[in-house]
């Protein structure tokens, strides 16, 4: 299966997870396409002093991978800066957050796999 960039679906969302400014989802597979258990299959785009606010994963885990810019991550309270090629793995009831620290925005692909 192709699914040309055109048909994916992008979405706005302020505030997300109560963090600060606007996140660009660009929904790549929606689960429903999917046959693994899953809930999130996409590229998020958080531009300059945007942020995902922090959260827990409960009976799931969610990746990030790094494609461009740099940001930070506070995972479980412990700060990190990430930046291409860094992936983070945060699931099993702890939590996360991440902010684009750079000039640019900050692109990553985020999956959120069910366990």
């Amino acid at each position: 299966m192709i699914k040309r960039a055109t048909a994916m679906e992008r979405e706005l969302r302020e505030r997300m997870r109560d963090g600060t400014g606007t996140v660009e989802i660009l929904h790549v597979f929606r689960a429903a396409e999917l046959k693994g258990r899953s809930r999130l299959f996409a590229r998020l785009r958080l531009g300059p002093g945007s942020s995902i606010g922090y959260h827990v994963h409960e009976g799931e885990e969610e990746i990030f991978y790094i494609l461009s810019g740099s940001g930070q991550v506070t995972e479980n309270g412990v700060v990190s800066p990430v930046g291409p090629g860094d992936a983070v793995l945060t699931g099993g009831g702890a939590g996360h957050s991440i902010a684009c620290t750079g000039d640019g925005s900050l692109d990553l692909l985020a999956v959120i796999l069910l366990y």
